[in-house]
């Protein structure tokens, strides 16, 4: 494959120097689905062991809905863990709502909403609701209302966290979240060893990616979720990290890089991520015939799944099926 080739040149192009990468965890207190704050600890205590293991400072962003349950005081005492690590958090709206979907003024209160507990909890560290992340990289369609939005974003003092390397942990989520509902160890295994490995290539990509651009290596944010899968699977994204020469750096650290005042003039429907953005703003290419593909097994159940009542019925994928991208 293109991806193969491109990424065993990587000595020779000059890609192995250390760079930087900023962490980012969406959809706090826990991706994805969990039915009491008891199995939402589970997730976060596991995350956080292994960001404090490896001093990592890294950002989480709120959707605020999932606090709404009977056990509200301990789901946002999982925001709270948060802040007792060391680490940020930020606004990704109340609802996890599209701005191409929804009119400025009520995505504009959604966001608001998504403050009422945040704010306080980082109030009371002396700190403030600093940073915003749109949901599904979708930023309106139409230049009217996304100024509308930036606007107010200004007037509150937010700074949009961009995503330059994301490695598509979503989908590997919920079959992993599957197989480990039903027993299946071995299953789980399997997704969580395919991840990994294409994880190991994406973020490759992502590197020659961004000397295509620059031409040089800019330091990244990356998009992760607040995932079960993530939690079991940290040392193992570390390894991948310290491989690429990758150091990681707080969110402040990493927008430092004059990368991140490269305009973005996107607008559409599209959520993409911002290196595919700046490309359009510097006209230039980026590597996408040599762009790894989720494996279409993971896809495929991932989709499944999605659109199941039960999600913890029969996984389509079984232990025995190959998952290696």
């Amino acid at each position: 494959m293109l991806v193969l080739s491109a990424l065993t040149a990587l000595p020779s192009a000059g890609l192995t120097s250390s760079g930087r990468v900023a962490l980012t965890f969406d959809d706090l207190p826990v991706f994805g689905k969990f039915e009491s704050a008891a199995d939402g600890a589970e997730v976060t205590d596991r995350l956080l062991a292994g960001m404090t293991r490896h001093r990592w400072k890294v950002t989480g962003f709120v959707n605020e809905v999932q606090l709404e349950a009977a056990d509200r005081p301990q789901r946002i005492a999982l925001l709270q863990q948060w802040l007792d690590a060391g680490m940020d958090l930020g606004n990704h709206t109340f609802s996890h709502l599209s701005l191409n979907t929804t009119p400025v003024d009520a995505y504009i209160a959604d966001v608001a909403r998504g403050e009422l507990v945040t704010s306080p909890l980082l109030a009371a560290e002396g700190r403030r609701e600093r940073w915003f992340r749109y949901p599904y990289l979708e930023t309106g369609t139409t230049v009217a209302e996304r100024a509308t939005f930036e606007h107010w974003l200004r007037s509150r003092r937010y700074r949009v966290a961009p995503v330059t390397m994301e490695n598509s942990d979503w989908q590997f989520s919920a079959p992993y979240d599957d197989a480990v509902e039903r027993g299946d160890a071995r299953g789980a295994a399997a997704i969580k060893r395919s991840y990994l490995a294409f994880t190991r290539r994406i973020v490759g990509w992502y590197r020659l990616a961004g000397r295509a651009l620059f031409g040089r290596q800019p330091a990244f944010v990356f998009l992760l979720h607040a995932s079960r899968l993530n939690a079991a699977s940290l040392e193992g994204l570390a390894g991948i990290l310290r491989a690429e020469g990758l150091r990681v750096v707080s969110l402040d650290a990493g927008m430092r890089d004059p990368a991140y005042r490269t305009p973005d003039r996107y607008v559409g429907r599209d959520g993409n991520e911002w290196l595919e953005r700046w490309s359009s703003t510097l006209h230039r290419d980026l590597p996408f015939e040599s762009i790894p593909e989720v494996p279409s097994a993971i896809a495929a159940s991932d989709m499944r799944l999605e659109f199941k009542e039960d999600p913890r019925a029969v996984s389509p994928l079984g232990g025995d099926i190959p998952l290696t991208p």
